[in-house]
């Protein structure tokens, strides 16, 4: 079997090596040859003649000693300078005599003698004992042993401080400078300073989509009209509303004007799309969607396909937190689904649509809808039936540009296995890039703290600070693809702080299934000390598909990731994926004062490092997996028998692994360093069998992650059921685009063919795939330990 070891050098990427295993075990020990030779008699006497030698001379050895007078002179024992394989250790109370007979000269020469010896075995026993002391004392300080890990844990836990954070923050907002590289290289000295194992700072020219150098606008043909993003019509535009105008744009959209009615598709769900066509032809016009219930990316193809030409962007007032009351408030997306947009060959838009995010107010005017209900009550933007729809025109004029993105990399070396990696991210460009910075320091100070104090880590940490975020995930994107080959086999789990405080109002955690039990015990122990006094929700963990740095980790790699952060949105089904929508948020002192939340999301995130890092097996159980999947195949009606046969063959396997093999690894009296070694490497590429080929735009490739809904099912199952009947009717709809600018738009054509491509039947088998592939891994470590050497004992 051959393992892959990842060495990190000062400045420089990822290198990797192949370990070759020869049966013996490779310990952290730093013996010379010579000191690990284990002396035998012949050697002990030659020491001891040595001695005699020196303090009688032997040059003239003189007369023969009287035999009867003489004791016999005992085998000394030979000390290690490191004292690991001394025999002293086998018989502590062992003291070596040296004395010689007199020899013909007479009583007191004889007592001289015996005096002379007895202080030079007095002086030799004192030597011995400080020689055993100062060997000794390593071996008991050196590693800390499972029954410390607790107390560990609680000390790192309680160096983590709200002031702290407070203070980091500050910092880190006061930079003259407030450039992304100016960032950067801030964070790039604190993490050399806080005594991280090795530092590096990255750069990568990518191509960005920025506002124009006019605002995009949508007018009203009929009233002639013309209205910003925002809703303020554009001659009350005034200077100080500039800064508020860049955020309203969508990223890598296709760019020009474009002409047609405003069609109110709701969702953009299938049905809503039915609705749609049974009133009017879609093809060529501008289609006003609701963020939420599905991806951006997947409502966007989908819109593509149907012919639409343009499409507006709102979030709907009954879905938005209580405590956004602006509604004049436009945002930003990104169509970018991670890395640099040069290297897709589209040009720079991802899309055949023009797209553009507005406010609230404007979608109600575009809609004729009325106000929403007062107080507690809401009513949903809609338009109302035989409303006359509204011809618009729709203006984007992005730009463009190459520029630098910069990425922060540091490494905390672990000690028995540094070529596995935990890998923890945040980004430092946008709004919550203050707020995740100084949590990411204090763990750092947190974690090197501890480290000074004699405690190294079982795997290496990996802080991540990425650039780039918010218009893709570029930074930890191009990152992960230049270092994949490494990371395939390094990585064993991405621990994000992608957005840890967005609000007060409810505590989230999102991790893959392989690591819904730790999440799950985390949560729950941090929840006794809740900061709300007693009043505290109980555990809410999901395997939610949710935006973020972990994207191409979990997407690409197949490496478990978890999340935790408070928000402000209710937990219903409409608002799983407003956070695609990227508002002006409040500072971090502004949403959390004493910084108190960020203190929670600190400690369990501290937490979770500390076990993946350090705990000797990894906190993965395969059973969780087994269950996620019967879980998303309970609606028997249109799963066949065999997908349900080889789930239930999945579960009893991985619970029989689970029981059988990581139990006793678990045990310190049967654990095996090469055998837990080996148990890992199964563990960790457990949830890699669930990758898919390929998936619809915006869902992910990792068929673990779910989105919400009445029934929990697999995301590429669910859709495919929903646009089979839709790919029976979509020859009708399509027709050419009406875009005329600077970007014509494309045919619909491969869209549409990459959609329907396949439909339920291939879904299924793409399932069934992943749950044999990873029953095979399962089995494969069965067999691997069955008859193990260490079990035998």
């Amino acid at each position: 079997m051959a393992y892959r070891k990842v060495s990190d050098a000062q400045g420089g990427p990822l290198v990797s090596e192949v370990l070759h295993c020869s049966g013996a075990l490779d310990l952290d020990w730093d013996l010379d040859k010579e000191e690990l030779q284990e002396p035998g008699p012949s050697v002990d006497r030659m020491q001891m003649q040595h001695v005699d030698c020196q303090r009688s001379g032997c040059s003239n050895p003189g007369p023969d000693p009287d035999p009867e007078l003489m004791e016999p002179i005992q085998q000394s024992v030979s000390v290690s300078p490191h004292g690991r394989f001394e025999r002293l250790q086998e018989d502590p109370d062992y003291i070596s005599h040296f004395t010689r007979a007199p020899g013909h000269k007479g009583q007191r020469r004889l007592h001289c003698f015996i005096l002379r010896y007895f202080f030079a075995g007095l002086g030799i026993f004192v030597l011995g004992l400080l020689i055993g002391w100062f060997t000794h004392t390593p071996s008991v300080k050196a590693p800390v042993t499972p029954s410390d890990s607790s107390d560990l844990l609680e000390e790192l836990l309680r160096g983590i401080k709200a002031d702290k954070i407070n203070i980091l923050h500050r910092s880190f907002s006061s930079l003259s400078d407030d450039s992304e590289e100016s960032r950067a290289r801030y964070l790039y000295q604190q993490w050399v300073g806080l005594g991280l194992t090795s530092v590096q700072l990255s750069n990568h020219t990518v191509l960005l989509s920025v506002p124009g150098s006019t605002p995009n606008t949508v007018t009203d043909s009929s009233s002639h009209q013309c209205f910003l993003p925002s809703g303020i019509p554009c001659d009350q535009h005034r200077p100080d509303d500039l800064p508020k105008e860049p955020l309203s744009y969508a990223a890598y959209s296709s760019v020009g004007s474009v002409q047609g009615e405003a069609v109110d598709v709701q969702y953009g769900s299938m049905d809503d799309l039915r609705r749609a066509q049974d009133s009017a032809n879609l093809t060529g016009q501008i289609a006003v969607v609701k963020l939420g219930q599905a991806p951006l990316l997947y409502k966007l193809s989908v819109l593509s396909n149907v012919g639409f030409g343009g499409v507006l962007l709102y979030v709907d007032p009954c879905d938005a937190p209580p405590s956004r009351h602006n509604w004049h408030q436009a945002f930003r997306v990104t169509l970018n689904p991670g890395g640099n947009p040069a290297t897709a060959g589209a040009g720079g838009s991802l899309t055949p649509l023009l797209v553009q995010p507005i406010s609230v107010i404007l979608a109600r005017t575009l809609l004729s809808s009325p106000m929403t209900g007062k107080e507690d009550s809401c009513i949903p933007l809609a338009t109302p039936p035989n409303a006359e729809r509204k011809t618009i025109n729709l203006t984007v004029g992005n730009q463009l540009s190459y520029k630098k993105i910069y990425n922060v990399v540091g490494y905390l070396k672990g000690r028995r296995n540094p070529d596995r990696h935990v890998l923890v991210g945040s980004s430092h460009d946008g709004d919550q890039g203050g707020g995740a910075s100084a949590i990411m320091n204090q763990l750092i100070a947190a974690l090197t703290e501890r480290t000074r104090g004699g405690w190294v880590p079982d795997r290496t940490t990996v802080f991540c600070s990425w650039g780039g975020s918010a218009l893709g995930n570029i930074g930890s994107y191009e990152w992960g693809k230049e270092n994949s080959v490494v990371l395939q086999s390094s990585a064993v789990a991405y621990v994000s702080l992608n957005s840890p405080v967005r609000g007060t109002e409810t505590l989230r955690a999102t991790a893959s299934p392989t690591l819904l039990q730790l999440t799950s015990d985390i949560q729950r122990r941090q929840l006794l000390s809740c900061i709300r006094g007693g009043n505290c929700p109980g555990p809410n963990v999901s395997s939610l598909q949710l935006p973020g740095d972990g994207s191409f980790f979990a997407n690409h790699l197949g490496v478990p990731t978890l999340e935790f952060g408070f928000e402000q949105t209710k937990a219903v089904e409409t608002t799983s994926f407003l956070a695609e929508a990227q508002f002006s948020a409040e500072s971090p002192e502004t949403l959390d004062p004493l910084f108190k939340f960020h203190e929670t999301v600190a400690k369990m995130t501290a937490e979770a490092i500390f076990r993946l890092a350090n705990d000797p097996v990894l906190p993965f159980y395969p059973l969780d997996i087994a269950l996620d999947v019967q879980n998303k195949l309970k609606d028997k009606r249109t799963v066949p028998a065999l997908l349900l046969s080889s789930a239930s063959s999945l579960r009893d396997h991985a619970a029989f692994f689970q029981s059988e093999t990581m139990r006793p690894a678990n045990d310190p009296k049967e654990r095996d360093p090469s055998h837990v070694r080996m148990l890992n490497d199964v563990l960790r590429d457990l949830e890699k069998s669930f990758i898919a080929p390929q998936a619809a735009a915006g869902l992910h490739r990792n068929l673990l992650y779910s989105l919400l809904g009445k029934t929990p099912q697999f995301s590429i199952l669910r859709f495919s059921q929903e646009t089979l009947p839709y790919c029976n009717i979509t020859s009708k709809a399509i027709g050419p685009s009406k875009a005329i600018g600077p970007s014509k738009a494309i045919g619909p054509s491969a869209a549409t063919t990459d959609l329907c491509h396949g439909g339920v039947s291939q879904s299924l088998s793409v399932i069934l795939q992943a749950i044999r592939s990873a029953e095979r891994l399962v089995c494969f470590g069965q067999s691997l330990f069955e008859n193990y050497p260490g079990d035998a004992q």
